[in-house]
């Protein structure tokens, strides 16, 4: 099973570490790969768990040295990406890599990976039904949301064709059946 990957991008608020951590929770040769993020954390969040909260100027000379298999600027000064180390750490003990991250980060790494990745995009039924979810969280200003689902119609957009499959997340149960369906269908090809 080592050398296989999982890419599970979805625009925020889609489910997408929900499921992740659904896998996780039964598939224990998995591994997570913490990603790096310049941005606060958000309520419990701790650094090297959920990410690596580095500040803007130090993702900035980390990019210099050549430290990311890919990042992104998601907003100003807000950077997302994929530490060459975390990678190495996680193949080193021969464990199955995870990703949860956003959607240009999941094609990115789709093709950084090639055949040796699965990338999965979660969706939601529909942009309504995703702005419910973020203002259910309670974590982000007006603003931030505004934001988000703006961000989220163009990635929907961007997105289609270039993942290996698309999961709608309605229903949760159905969507955690299907992610597994789906993670055991590549684990034995």
């Amino acid at each position: 099973m080592s050398g296989k990957v999982f890419i599970f991008s979805a625009p925020s608020g889609a489910g997408k570490s929900t499921v992740v951590n659904h896998l996780l929770e039964i598939h224990p040769e998995f591994e997570f790969s913490v990603s790096a993020t310049s941005r606060a954390p958000r309520g419990q969040e701790q650094d090297g768990v959920e990410y690596y909260f580095i500040d803007a100027d130090r993702f900035r000379e980390l990019i210099a040295e050549d430290a990311f298999i890919e990042y992104e600027e998601v907003y100003e000064d807000r950077f997302y990406g994929t530490l060459k180390s975390e990678v190495d750490r996680i193949w080193a003990k021969g464990h199955v890599i995870i990703f949860d991250v956003d959607v240009k980060g999941g094609v990115s790494l789709k093709r950084y990976f090639g055949d040796t990745a699965r990338s999965v995009l979660i969706v939601p039924p529909s942009l309504e039904v995703l702005e419910k979810r973020l203002r259910g969280r309670g974590t982000d200003s007006e603003e931030a949301i505004c934001e988000r689902l703006a961000k989220a119609a163009w990635e929907l957009e961007f997105a289609s064709g270039k993942f290996d499959v698309e999961l709608v997340n309605d229903k949760l149960e159905d969507t955690f059946a299907q992610a597994e369906a789906i993670v055991d269908a590549f684990l034995c090809g």
